[in-house]
């Protein structure tokens, strides 16, 4: 009985003592810190994944890991080799080089604002920014890695191993891990202070120029609207809506998958290329999917000449084979009010530059 008593009494005590202890939380070792998103003013809210939130952990892996160049097959090239933080992260090049000096087929597209993109690539391949950042990487054209070999690259640096912790709760480095960590970096690259969008606040003016080149755009004088967004909203960083790929009469003779058919393999979809963002466009040059032109003048000029008809052309291309007759003073007045998407503030932002420099 005695003893029966001395267990309940030790029993009662060691009770006691562990309700004094703090509780045990088993996310003491993994408490990640939520990156605050905010909104533009005249955006419209993203569709953010729920599998793969921000963190400011996350962001700061995935920024290293866009300049790494040890992701590269010589380890010579980043993400960052083809997308210059300068220039919007576009690449100045018609067609970016890889590490073999093999030319690829398209310009590589400016990053920003891809929060609010259904579709990357220019014929819309890839549906999550997380698929999107894994595929230069292992392209035998552009970075040409296995990812055995550049995960056993990041796991000879001491600092990797610890940063994954940070960020994803342990230490296994992995390509999901890597692209979830780009594509929360390249969430974070948004342009949304250009002069237009201080225009729109009510906190600057246009020029009489820029004026007119915003009114041309969005009427039906210059039918820019119908693709890219009304410029009253926030799609004038990339199409919305029903229109998301477009053939804008590039050509007459249309190759076979070709644009957005080498997806769905639909001939209705061949040529047709996505919309991109006209952002920082006097930034990003040379433009289109395959870098045809290299300066503002000569875009204008091929929608002032209409394009070339053909069986899949976009019905907004409503010139086509035509042409538009605009005046040399509608044609500077278009490229002034483009000018007015340049975000300075953008390109400058140190916590989307280099962190080895």
């Amino acid at each position: 009985m005695k003893y029966l008593l001395r267990i309940l009494i030790l029993s009662l005590l060691f009770q006691s003592c562990e309700e004094d202890l703090p509780a045990k939380n088993p996310s003491d070792s993994f408490n990640p810190t939520p990156y605050i998103w905010v909104t533009p003013n005249g955006f419209s809210p993203p569709n953010l994944p729920l599998d793969n939130p921000m963190t400011v952990e996350g962001i700061a892996l995935g920024r290293r890991l866009f300049y790494e160049t040890r992701l590269s097959g010589d380890n010579s090239m980043s993400c960052a080799s083809c997308h210059l933080p300068e220039l919007a992260f576009s690449d100045p090049n018609q067609f970016s080089v890889g590490i073999d000096g093999i030319a690829g087929t398209f310009n590589a597209p400016a990053i920003m604002n891809l929060a609010w993109q259904d579709f990357l690539f220019w014929d819309g391949r890839s549906t999550s920014l997380e698929n999107q950042a894994l595929l230069p990487i292992t392209d035998p054209i552009e970075m040409h890695e296995t990812w055995p070999n550049a995960i056993a690259k990041l796991e000879l640096d001491a600092m990797y191993p610890s940063l994954f912790k940070k960020a994803f709760g342990t230490n296994d480095i992995s390509k999901e891990r890597v692209g979830r960590a780009i594509a929360q970096f390249e969430r974070k690259m948004i342009s949304a202070n250009s002069k237009y969008d201080r225009f729109r606040k009510g906190e600057e003016t246009f020029t009489d120029l820029e004026s007119e080149g915003y009114a041309i755009f969005n009427n039906e004088q210059g039918d820019c609207f119908h693709c890219h967004g009304d410029a009253t909203t926030s799609g004038i960083f990339g199409a919305f809506g029903s229109i998301q790929f477009s053939n804008n009469g590039l050509d007459s003779n249309l190759r076979v998958n070709s644009g957005r058919e080498r997806v769905t393999a639909d001939p209705m979809d061949r040529a047709k290329f996505k919309i991109p963002s006209l952002r920082n466009i006097d930034l990003t040059a040379p433009y289109m999917h395959d870098g045809r032109f290299f300066t503002l003048e000569q875009v204008i000029e091929h929608y002032n000449q209409g394009g070339f008809p053909s069986s899949t052309i976009d019905p907004n291309m409503k010139a086509a084979g035509v042409g538009r007759n605009w005046s040399l003073r509608q044609k500077e007045a278009l490229i002034a009010f483009l000018k007015t998407l340049t975000d300075p503030s953008f390109t400058q932002d140190t916590s989307l530059s280099n962190p080895f420099q």
